[in-house]
């Protein structure tokens, strides 16, 4: 957290959800042992939350290809389960699902056949280094990162657009590390969480015109300096303008307001790898949480509700 502010409140989150024993893996692919990766602690890496119109939850599990879904009761269903890397995921407006896979690129899902489809994995002949996470905005874009294993000795992490039409930007390419994104209410700034800064950097977006129909960034700065743990992962934003930040390695989420001012830290009681975050429940005013490492999902009420979003319409 920034320590140009005194400690917010602080609250503990209650366990909404755990994954069941049955899901809980020890066997990585071989090209995963091979690039010397390890099996999760607890059989698991949860990441990816976001809520379709039924009021369920959408979540991926990075390590072992898989996309559960969790009922208002907090049980999970085996929704899809593939030879890649699943990290964040989006629901459009239209109902349709798009997950960011590290290893294969944005994906659609289609969750009656448990099947997923490559919508984009390169930019002009390039391929990605490796998308992380994603949000939609109202008319239907699509804004991602490509973090890879961008970091402050290589700041190339990159931030896209996929338009609605099907034309794809990229925006910015000189991000250590891009991780989560949100746009605020008035869809002309872009939120991103730039892990390896230890910071949320703010991107004011152009509006595109004749002579320039991509639009772009102007004037892109930080908004948050924060300390401790391993940086910002994912984000979600209020009806306030106000973000939701997970906090890695400090087991925690900070919610600050539109000024950039923290007004409260919540913790997890399980671990301390929450990575990621989106508001539920009827009236939006609960924040779920995901404590990866544990392979849990937390809730706690928040004061603010948060922004109706496209898939929520």
């Amino acid at each position: 957290m920034s320590t140009l502010f005194a400690p917010p409140p602080r609250i503990t989150a209650s366990v909404f959800a755990e994954l069941p024993t049955c899901f809980r893996t020890r066997a990585l692919s071989a090209e995963r042992m091979a690039s010397g990766r390890s099996v999760p602690k607890h059989g698991c890496f949860l990441e990816g939350p976001a809520f379709d119109r039924a009021g369920n939850l959408y979540v991926t599990d990075i390590p072992f290809g898989r996309i559960f879904r969790v009922d208002a009761r907090g049980s999970f269903t085996l929704v899809a389960e593939y030879d890649g890397e699943p990290n964040g995921l989006a629901i459009a407006g239209d109902g349709r699902i798009l997950v960011a896979d590290y290893r294969q690129g944005l994906l659609e899902l289609d969750p009656a056949r448990g099947t997923v489809k490559v919508v984009v994995d390169g930019y002009r002949a390039e391929r990605f280094k490796g998308i992380n996470d994603l949000a939609f905005a109202d008319n239907g874009d699509l804004y991602f990162t490509d973090q890879g294993q961008t970091a402050l000795d290589d700041p190339t992490g990159r931030v896209y657009r996929l338009r609605a039409n099907g034309a794809l930007d990229r925006l910015a390419d000189n991000l250590p590390s891009p991780n989560g994104l949100a746009l605020n209410g008035a869809q002309d700034i872009l939120y991103v969480a730039v892990t390896r800064a230890n910071a949320v950097w703010r991107l004011p977006l152009l509006a595109p015109t004749p002579r320039n129909p991509a639009g772009g960034v102007a004037r892109m700065g930080m908004f948050i300096q924060l300390s401790g743990g391993r940086g910002p992962d994912g984000m979600a934003i209020d009806a306030g303008d106000g973000l939701a930040v997970a906090h890695p390695d400090l087991g925690a989420v900070w919610l600050f307001d539109r000024r950039g001012e923290p007004v409260l830290r919540i913790d997890s009681p399980k671990s301390t790898v929450v990575t990621n975050v989106a508001h539920g429940g009827p009236d939006l005013r609960t924040l779920y949480i995901v404590d990866s490492e544990a392979g849990c999902i937390l809730s706690a009420p928040v004061p603010v509700a948060g922004r109706t979003l496209p898939s929520h319409r």
